[in-house]
């Protein structure tokens, strides 16, 4: 038995985290190609972001609305992390399954390059074949770095040297050779014990390292290169200086913005303002390229316009405030800035665009971005006389790359998502029944004018004030309504009018505040408004989805 144990070997389990190791060198090195390849194609077909994009159009729209709550404006990054994440995974698995089947690993490494390059094809904005390039390009890497070093894992049969027991005695010289004597079992000459087959580990060793610094390598320089591409666009954003606004907006009244701690500036900075969009990669649009096409039903004079024409036409400047469809109740999915741009009715109006309030054919006006969003819009609300316009500008500077440069679209009073098309490139005139845009598509309603809706910014969900007098405040907006009244209940009693800060315009949000004499205790502040038309904010809780959400704000804090 003792002679038996002695004879075994333990198994190398060192080959199987090796395994795992060359299944991820090898999905290393598939992603950094596909950037490296990206590079020549378009940034926007890496697989990553491919996958992503389309993961993102295949997500029910409860599931998106539950990201946007749960991470923020944080929902692409935790996105991407996952995916990488579920990629890592998968390389270990296809580096374990290469240890046994070799050519079976690296044909999973080709199959996760053909679904990349579907994925890249088949988006909104893909520009054609090209796009699969990244993908297949770096699956074919990878599956070649993997089949590599799986070969330097395979198991190889070892020679054993012969013993002095084993090897043959040489005959004198001159002496005939005899005939070896026959074997024979004694039990103090036990057999050599045979060695085990080995991997090189050596070889696999140099072979990880190499490939881990060729990958590094080619991602950095993809990375370069992909910056590199930037660099102009950026240049061109850099370079411009926007005309003076022949219609100017009026400063904001001293009233306006409150004077005290807690409450939301009355003016959102560009860092600041939210961005709720689809974009897994930021479009970078060269201004110097830039155009817009405005075609479709009713349009008797079709347009291209550049973005040179836009900056020789009339500028207006305006205060407004935006809203995402996504913003829960009490939500920070809103903010006010100055934007400069185009009026988009003017625009449409030489083309010859009629409302269909006045006869026009059309009654949507299909925005079309870069990146391949749509978004629809009533021609009725875009050409009643409120502000809609083509921006340029915000908040004093060219529009943020994150808002939309170089040209977004804004109509006040309505949802983002049914008017606000950033990077946008073509316009067409249409209808509802005729077209169902993006977010249509995914049960959201097709026309969604914003909700009266108000907000406690201070004191804060669960605070502990101290008693006596505290001033609770908060925002309210209608836009393009404007906000008549603000009220404020203290748990189940009366509701007590609110003081308004001074009004900016009715398509901004308007500040709020009320002097509450507080008492020792938990107690439950809640808010609603009144719009200029007499609506009242609704109590009723309803979800984003399909039109916005709606209800009250409350909070509650334990006063001490």
């Amino acid at each position: 038995m003792t002679e038996r144990r002695a004879l075994r070997r333990p198994v190398d389990w060192w080959r199987v985290p090796a395994g795992a190791l060359s299944g991820v060198l090898a999905g290393f090195a598939a992603l950094a190609v596909a950037e490296l390849v990206s590079a020549a194609v378009r940034p926007e077909a890496g697989p990553v972001v491919a996958v992503g994009g389309a993961a993102i159009d295949r997500t029910p729209a409860p599931v998106k609305d539950w990201a946007i709550q749960q991470f923020g404006t944080d929902d692409k990054l935790v996105l991407q992390s996952g995916i990488l994440a579920a990629l890592a995974l998968l390389a270990i698995v296809l580096g374990l399954l290469a240890l046994r089947h070799r050519l079976l690993g690296t044909a999973g490494v080709l199959l996760f390059g053909v679904i990349g390059g579907v994925a890249a094809t088949g988006r909104p904005d893909s520009t054609g074949l090209t796009d699969a390039l990244p993908s297949v390009a770096g699956a074919v890497v990878g599956a070649a770095l993997l089949y590599w070093l799986a070969g330097r894992l395979a198991l190889q049969p070892v020679r054993t040297a012969p013993t002095p027991e084993t090897a043959p005695e040489a005959s004198p010289e001159g002496a005939p050779e005899t005939a070896p004597e026959p074997l024979r079992e004694t039990a103090s000459a036990p057999a050599a014990p045979d060695r085990r087959p080995e991997w090189d580990r050596r070889g696999f060793i140099i072979a990880a390292t190499a490939a881990a610094a060729a990958s590094a390598g080619a991602g950095a320089l993809g990375r370069s290169l992909n910056a590199a591409g930037s660099q102009d666009v950026i240049a061109s954003r850099n370079q411009i200086t926007l005309p003076a606004p022949a219609s100017k907006a009026n400063p904001v009244p001293k009233g306006a913005q409150l004077r005290m701690p807690g409450i939301s500036s009355f003016m959102t900075s560009n860092k600041d303002f939210y961005r709720v969009d689809t974009a897994l990669v930021v479009p970078k649009v060269n201004a110097d390229t830039w155009s817009l096409r405005i075609h479709g039903k009713g349009v008797a004079r079709p347009t291209t316009v550049t973005f040179d024409d836009l900056l020789r036409r009339e500028l207006i400047e305006r205060d407004i405030t935006l809203t995402c469809v996504s913003n829960e109740v009490g939500g920070p999915y809103v903010g006010t800035a100055r934007w400069i741009g185009v009026r988009l009715a003017d625009l449409l109006a030489e083309c010859g665009v009629e409302p269909p309030s006045k006869g026009g054919p059309a009654d949507q006006l299909v925005a079309r971005s870069v990146d391949g969003m749509t978004i629809g819009s009533p021609v009725d609300d875009v050409m009643d006389g409120r502000d809609a316009m083509l921006a340029l500008g915000m908040n004093g500077q060219p529009l943020p790359f994150t808002h939309g440069f170089p040209v977004r679209m804004l109509v006040p009073g309505l949802f983002g998502y049914v008017s606000a098309c950033k990077w946008i490139k073509d316009i067409e005139l249409t209808t509802f029944d005729d077209y169902d845009p993006y977010w249509v598509k995914r049960d959201w309603a097709r026309k969604a004018p914003i909700k009266t809706q108000s907000r406690i910014d201070t004191p804060k969900p669960f605070g502990r004030p101290k008693a006596g007098t505290v001033m609770v405040a908060g925002v309210a907006w209608a836009q393009h309504r404007g906000i008549d009244k603000v009220e404020v209940r203290v748990d189940d009693g009366p509701w007590q009018q609110a003081d308004l800060a001074a009004e900016d315009t009715r398509d901004t949000w308007r500040q709020w505040s009320f002097p509450w004499k507080a008492t020792t205790g938990g107690h439950t502040l809640t808010v609603r408004a009144t719009d200029r038309t007499g609506e009242v904010q609704t109590e009723k809780r309803t979800r984003t989805i399909p039109d916005g959400a709606s209800g009250w704000h409350s909070v509650v804090v334990t006063v001490d």
